[in-house]
């Protein structure tokens, strides 16, 4: 009777071992899986930034075909050369320029803080303002902007990337394509393809409607600051500009310099530059980008900046500037995938 209980209790015991073992190996898996997915979430925000680059290049050939008739690889050539042309030429002539009101900015920064903090000291709102951004709250926001603007593999390695991939998806979009139909059951590859044709009208209404929208903003900021004699106009104005590829973020970040230099000369132009910036994004954001933004799907405003945080926080500036393309995405594939599958049913 002893000898066919010794061994059950040493099956007992093996066997609550191996459960052990087996739940960290488990738990070990699952930390590889996330950490992988997280990797594999930044590549796959790369390759949609690629082909927004794709996109615009399409685009523009689209735009040259119309308009001069040429063949459609004449057209493509001039599109992709003459962006980067046109790109080059600017930051050859402008690049002096730029880097002078840098250094002017740069060094009267300190000053321009130093100034800005006795202007709010003089009013008890200006106090408050100053309460928080105390040393603990500073640490904070600049820990959590650090977050924010993080990457995977750095900007350089990443905008290397994203340029490679670009050039790739331009030469030759079809093969991709028709890559991804070839994975999908033949039943519903008239789905996918409606799918895809979506989303890339989307993505071009967003892209037309940020790279406009870019160009309006700057021009008007210019021309304000310029009005009213603030130094550095043209980085503060291009600031502007880059920074509009943030929505609803980007242009407060935006307005804070300039405000901090207007605030060196008066309270009172500092209030002005401030309206120059409230008034010129609202026009832009609210009258322009509609406009433009037709053949675009309608994003919640709300939906937008959750995304926003969420993609901030995984991915860092390059999920910030991508979140909206990507809610675009995920709202066409919802509803191509299941609202209208549960309409046609309901019906």
């Amino acid at each position: 009777m002893n000898k066919n209980q010794v061994p059950e209790k040493v099956e007992k015991e093996l066997s609550y071992i191996q459960k052990v073992w087996q739940t960290v190996a488990i738990v070990a898996l699952l930390v590889v899986v996330i950490l992988i997915a997280r990797v594999a979430f930044n590549v796959l925000l790369m390759i949609l930034a690629g082909s927004l680059i794709a996109v615009y290049f399409h685009g523009l050939a689209d735009l040259i075909e119309r308009k001069t008739k040429l063949k459609r690889r004449m057209g493509m050539i001039i599109s992709v050369a003459g962006s980067f042309i046109i790109l080059i030429t600017l930051l050859w002539f402008m690049g002096t320029k730029i880097q002078n009101q840098i250094s002017v900015l740069s060094d009267s920064l300190p000053g321009t803080v130093q100034t800005a903090k006795i202007k709010l000291n003089g009013s008890s709102l200006g106090k408050k303002v100053l309460t928080y951004f105390s040393d603990d709250n500073s640490d904070k926001i600049f820990a959590t902007a650090q977050k924010f603007f993080n990457t995977s593999f750095g900007v350089l390695g990443n905008l290397y990337v994203i340029l490679l991939l670009a050039i790739f998806f331009t030469a030759n979009p079809s093969i991709y394509k028709n890559g991804i139909l070839l994975l999908i059951p033949k039943s519903n590859k008239p789905l996918a393809k409606n799918s895809m044709d979506r989303i890339s009208v989307a993505l071009r209404g967003w892209l037309k409607s940020t790279l406009l929208s870019m160009l309006l903003i700057t021009i008007l900021i210019a021309i304000g600051l310029t009005i009213m004699g603030i130094p550095g106009v043209l980085v503060l104005s291009l600031l502007t500009g880059m920074l509009k590829l943030i929505p609803n973020f980007g242009s407060t970040v935006a307005m804070v310099p300039g405000v901090l230099f207007a605030l060196t000369v008066s309270t009172n132009k500092a209030l002005i530059v401030a309206l120059i910036y409230i008034i010129s994004q609202t026009v832009v954001s609210n009258i322009v980008t509609p406009l433009i933004q037709k053949r675009m799907i309608n994003l919640p405003p709300a939906l937008t900046i959750i995304s926003q945080v969420i993609m901030g926080t995984l991915s860092g500036i390059l999920g910030i500037i991508l979140a909206v393309p990507l809610l675009a995405i995920i709202i066409i594939l919802v509803d191509e995938l299941y609202v209208k599958k549960i309409s046609r049913e309901e019906v």
